[in-house]
C-alpha cells in the first residue's frame, strides 16, 4: 500500500508529493518548495516517518516543479530524474526565474541525474511507477503511474476538471490532446494527483472534464 503525502508550495501552489510504502522507501516528486520552510516541512515529514528517499523525480521541467532540487540534494543527495525533452528547462532554472518571475536565484543549480527513456521504470521499495511521455504542457512532460495501485502523479497535463496551458515555450495543443487522449485509456478508478490543485479520478475527468471528451 503507498503513503502519498501532499505539500502545497511556492507562490504558485505546486503539489510536491512523497510516497512511500511499508519498506519506508520513499520517493519525491516535483519538489517545488520555495521557501526554506517548505524545504523544512518536507525533509521534517521525511524524518518523523523515518522514510528513506531513493528517488527525486519531476514531471516537466517548470520551476514551480523544480524549486527545491537544490535543498533535496543538499539533505538527501539526490538528483532530480526527467524526460530529456525537457533538459533546456531544467538544466536552466535560473533563466525562467529571470524570465518568468523577474528575479535571480541565489543558489546553484541542481544537478540532473538520469533522464527517462520510454520503457524506463522507477522502482521504490515493492512498487514502480510506469513513466508515460505526455508532452503538450512541456516537450517532456511525464506522468508517473503505478498500475498496481491505481495512481498517477501528472504534473501539469492533467488538472481536475482542467488541464495545462499549452502557449508556453515548445508547448503544443496537439501534443497536449493526444497526451490527454493516452491518459483517458487508464482504468477509470485511477485516482489522479496533479501538479496543482485537488485529487481527482479518471472517471470524474472523462464525465465532466471538457477537454477529456
Amino acid at each position: 500500500m503507498l503513503n502519498i503525502k501532499r505539500f502545497m508550495c511556492n507562490m504558485l501552489q505546486e503539489n510536491c508529493y512523497v510516497i512511500s510504502d511499508e519498506t519506508k522507501e520513499c520517493v519525491i516528486i516535483d519538489c517545488g518548495a520555495q521557501y526554506q520552510e517548505e524545504c523544512s516541512a518536507i525533509s521534517q515529514y521525511i524524518s518523523k516517518e523515518g522514510l528513506k528517499p531513493v528517488h527525486l523525480l519531476a514531471t516537466h521541467g517548470h520551476l514551480d516543479h523544480n524549486w527545491g532540487n537544490h535543498a533535496i540534494f543538499d539533505k538527501f543527495g539526490l538528483k532530480v530524474e526527467t524526460r530529456s525533452e525537457d533538459a533546456f528547462l531544467i538544466e536552466d532554472l535560473a533563466k525562467q526565474a529571470n524570465d518568468f518571475f523577474g528575479f535571480q536565484l541565489n543558489e546553484a543549480e541542481a544537478p540532473v541525474g538520469h533522464y527517462f527513456s520510454e520503457s524506463e521504470q522507477v522502482t521504490f521499495g515493492h512498487h514502480h511507477f510506469t513513466i508515460l511521455h505526455t508532452p503538450g504542457h512541456t516537450p517532456g512532460g511525464c506522468v508517473y503511474y503505478c498500475e498496481n495501485e491505481k495512481v498517477a502523479f501528472t504534473g501539469d497535463t492533467l488538472f481536475r476538471m482542467s488541464i495545462g496551458r499549452t502557449d508556453f515555450e515548445r508547448g503544443s495543443w496537439q501534443e497536449m490532446a493526444e497526451s490527454l487522449q493516452r491518459l483517458a485509456k487508464l482504468p477509470a478508478n485511477t485516482v489522479i494527483y496533479p501538479g496543482h490543485g485537488p485529487q481527482t479520478t479518471i472517471a470524474d475527468e472523462l464525465q465532466f472534464n471538457p477537454y477529456m471528451r
